[in-house]
């Protein structure tokens, strides 16, 4: 079996430092390419052609082509949300307990009858009765009035609790105040489920970093010891990670019942519900809305494309595919999204993530005061970012080391993460500045000079795609709170003109942080909690320090 932890940082030489270097060299490469190739002229055909001119011109021609798709997607995505949000998952669980659809007439999706007849040509099919969900809470400082909606989301679940059991990993090294907390919610709510626990995670073991990671990856040992004691099968027991702001929709735990107990091999692989930042979407000042609305809709796109799905917040995974995995890495601060790989490692590529279109619903970020959002908002996109250092990992495992993953695939997924990483550090910033370098350079050269009405002209039919998305974006709004008034629903729409100031000053310099960190190993060894505040319907705002080690 290939070994699937990440090196510590100290063990990091030679391939395994050129793949670390590669990303932030490619985008800042990337970003200088207009102006190096500006000097470069060919002839072809006696017609002289500037590299810099055609560069930008084929680059955003790439662009709006993917606009289009993206547009695409996301009304496409918005459509399937709205049609999985309304269906009858309770209902549809009956009929693979079954095998074929009962008598209770309720709405069933085309697709359903297919799913039952395939679940029959299965070796091993895990029944609905036959499961049980473990969802783990990790929290650190959080205020109840975080905490507390996030249990009582999951209470709200259309499913049986007494197959539900709650974990809340919350850290030591968050003191006597934050403990009270958790074991006052857990006297609250033990007796709703069919078992509670909290689980307290020591600080300072040895070979962790300060991170989310540690925080479950400890909680879930203690509940394999649990499992083991009420000698429940860890195949039967499907874990859902769940960050202290996470709501999960009504009929989540449904849904990914019913995803679980229909797919071919069901250990080998995720469940991704959708993220979608509206928690407190109201409340967040402008350009922290923008990109929540914006982060929103590229997780609503992403469930369109399942082939590039990949682990992010929370997520839900077999406790025996866990436990074979030492659960989660302690050794990086992205364990979400490293964890995929983590898993496409152990399982030698057979391995994917099934996104869903049922929402887990988190906060926007909101700090107690504006500056202080400003640099959460900031700080939480670079931990973000900070996925690139993932290139590193699957380049050295999957081309240094031996192991049995098909090279085709490995290659694809490998080249999807590389340019995924760098088109966030450079896209936004070629799209809207490369094109009036070349007038500078060549003031007489009458391509350069068109470059600008060019770029114009395609953001005029850019327009187009952007009402669609923001359209999306309007429409998965939560209600507008009674203690704001009308103007602010208008101010939704009139913020999307800041999108490109904050792609570029939130998502492309949180990028070129983190990538140029790795090129310098000045790594991020320590998971930065978003601090979490909450307005009251008194207009109230409650927050806590989120790393109580500040």
């Amino acid at each position: 079996m290939t070994d699937i932890e990440i090196p510590y940082e100290k063990d990091r030489h030679g391939w395994y430092r050129f793949f670390e270097i590669l990303p932030g060299t490619l985008s800042w490469a990337l970003l200088l390419m207009p102006v190096v190739l500006g000097y470069i002229n060919i002839t072809v055909n006696n017609f002289e052609i500037n590299l810099g001119v055609f560069f930008i011109l084929a680059y955003l021609l790439t662009y709006f082509i993917r606009s289009v798709a993206y547009t695409i997607r996301a009304l496409t995505g918005y459509r399937t949300m709205r049609q999985h949000m309304q269906l009858n998952w309770a209902g549809l669980l009956q009929d693979v307990e079954a095998g074929h659809p009962t008598a209770e007439k309720f709405k069933r999706p085309r697709w359903h009858a297919d799913n039952l007849r395939r679940v029959t040509t299965y070796q091993t099919v895990i029944k609905p009765s036959e499961l049980m969900h473990a969802v783990v809470i990790a929290t650190v400082n959080e205020s109840r009035e975080v905490l507390e909606p996030t249990i009582q989301s999951v209470l709200a679940n259309d499913y049986d609790k007494q197959k539900v059991i709650l974990v809340i990993a919350y850290e030591g090294r968050a003191g006597q105040e934050a403990e009270e907390r958790v074991q006052e919610l857990l006297k609250v709510y033990k007796g709703k489920f069919f078992h509670a626990m909290a689980v307290k995670h020591p600080s300072g073991l040895p070979g962790e970093i300060v991170g989310k990671g540690s925080n479950i990856s400890y909680a879930g040992h203690e509940l394999q010891k649990y499992l083991e004691q009420e000698k429940i099968d860890p195949s039967r027991v499907l874990v859902t990670t769940l960050d202290a702001d996470n709501r999960p929709h009504p009929s989540y735990l449904s849904a990914v019942s019913y995803v679980y107990c229909i797919v071919p091999n069901p250990q080998r692989a995720s469940y991704q519900p959708l993220p979608m930042f509206t928690n407190n979407i109201w409340d967040a000042p402008t350009m922290m809305r923008v990109i929540a609305t914006g982060n929103t809709l590229f997780y609503i796109v992403g469930t369109q494309r399942a082939h590039r799905a990949r682990n992010f917040s929370a997520h839900a995974q077999s406790m025996q595919a866990l436990i074979e995995m030492n659960f989660w890495s302690k050794r990086t601060i992205v364990e979400d999204g490293h964890h995929f790989w983590r898993s496409y490692f152990h399982y030698d590529g057979d391995y994917r993530v099934y996104p869903m279109s049922i929402p887990i619903y988190q906060d926007a970020v909101l700090a107690d005061g504006y500056w202080r959002t400003i640099r959460a908002q900031f700080v939480q996109l670079r931990r973000w970012t900070y996925g690139a250092s993932d290139i590193a990992y699957v380049g050295y495992k999957g081309f240094r080391e031996k192991n049995k993953i098909s090279r085709f695939d490995l290659w694809g997924k490998w080249l999807t993460l590389l340019e995924g990483h760098v088109t966030w550090a450079t896209g936004t910033i070629l799209v809207f500045a490369a094109a009036f370098i070349q007038p500078r350079l060549h003031p007489q050269n009458i391509a350069a000079n068109q470059l600008p009405l060019i770029v114009g002209r395609i953001q005029t039919l850019g327009i187009i795609g952007l009402l669609a998305t923001v359209y999306v974006c309007l429409v998965t709004l939560p209600p507008r709170p009674a203690r704001y008034k009308r103007h602010r629903s208008l101010l939704m729409i009139l913020q999307w003109a800041l999108a490109p100031f904050t792609s570029i000053g939130f998502g492309s310099l949180a990028a070129f942080n983190s990538q140029t960190r790795l090129v310098f190993k000045r790594y991020l060894s320590k998971f930065d909690v978003t601090e979490k505040a909450r307005r009251t319907e008194s207009g109230k705002l409650v927050s806590t320090e989120a790393d109580p080690n500040k």
